[in-house]
């Protein structure tokens, strides 16, 4: 038990312990386009969204109308506010999606430098670039379709009468968070060209390690801004544990 604690913190620390890569000018740079990218997508998708369940809800509650009475003041704010949480979590599933794509290419740059940092020898790239991006996109979209093939099912399961919400909550959460950790070791084993149950049993065989880095992973990428800067943090702790903990089949 003593272990799997340990392990967990472990894992749970190592992006806040990864700043330190920063230094390194090729990191940085690399990591400032793919941060930009990603505030813009989940500012966009989040400010033009929320700007219009405003107008919907000042409709909706008759807080628009001349002379609202107090009963459509609080429909439009409780309205606000649920539409603010549940805005989160959309636009979490955008970032997801759509920041993981595009980013891709320049996550893979960077992990690949760590790597070289980590093993203290030059990575020989017989890709090339676009090749690289290409493999990096096509990994996305695979993990993309492991990740709704499972959460999809745990939010209908939400929907069932009293058990349906916890259950549907707490392993909606532990998926999450084991599939942030795949998602961000899966640099180097994508550059090995590892598929995809093989990276699933990689991640799994250090699993109290793999949750706690993904944990950590979790709370960051649901933090709005936060999870568009930080990032590339996550890009280089989850192949730093990668190598320096020895994750093996």
């Amino acid at each position: 038990m003593k272990d799997a604690v340990n392990d967990f913190l472990t894992g749970f620390k190592y992006p806040f312990k990864s700043f330190g890569y920063f230094r390194v000018p090729r990191i940085l740079y690399m990591s400032i386009i793919p941060a930009l990218i990603n505030i813009f997508i989940y500012a966009a998708i989040f400010i033009f969204t929320y700007r219009y369940i405003i107008s919907l809800s000042g409709t909706l509650s008759g807080f628009n109308q001349p002379d609202p009475g107090f009963f459509n003041y609080l429909i439009h704010i409780s309205i606000l506010v649920l539409s603010f949480f549940l805005l989160l979590f959309i636009s979490y599933l955008a970032f997801v999606i759509f920041g993981g794509i595009i980013s891709a290419p320049f996550n893979e740059q960077i992990s690949i430098k760590v790597e070289e940092m980590i093993k203290g020898q030059k990575f020989v790239n017989q890709n090339g670039f676009w090749k690289d991006a290409w493999l990096s996109i096509k990994a996305e979209v695979v993990k993309l379709a492991f990740y709704f093939a499972v959460i999809i099912p745990l939010f209908v399961i939400g929907f069932f009468p009293v058990v349906g919400a916890p259950v549907s909550t707490i392993f909606g959460f532990i998926f999450s968070a084991f599939y942030n950790a795949l998602d961000f070791m899966d640099y180097p084993m994508t550059r090995d060209l590892f598929p995809l149950f093989k990276k699933i049993k990689v991640v799994k065989s250090k699993f109290m390690l793999s949750f706690g880095f993904g944990t950590a992973a979790f709370l960051i990428l649901f933090l709005p801004v936060v999870n568009a800067l930080l990032k590339p943090v996550l890009v280089i702790s989850g192949t730093a544990i990668f190598f320096e903990k020895n994750f093996k089949v």
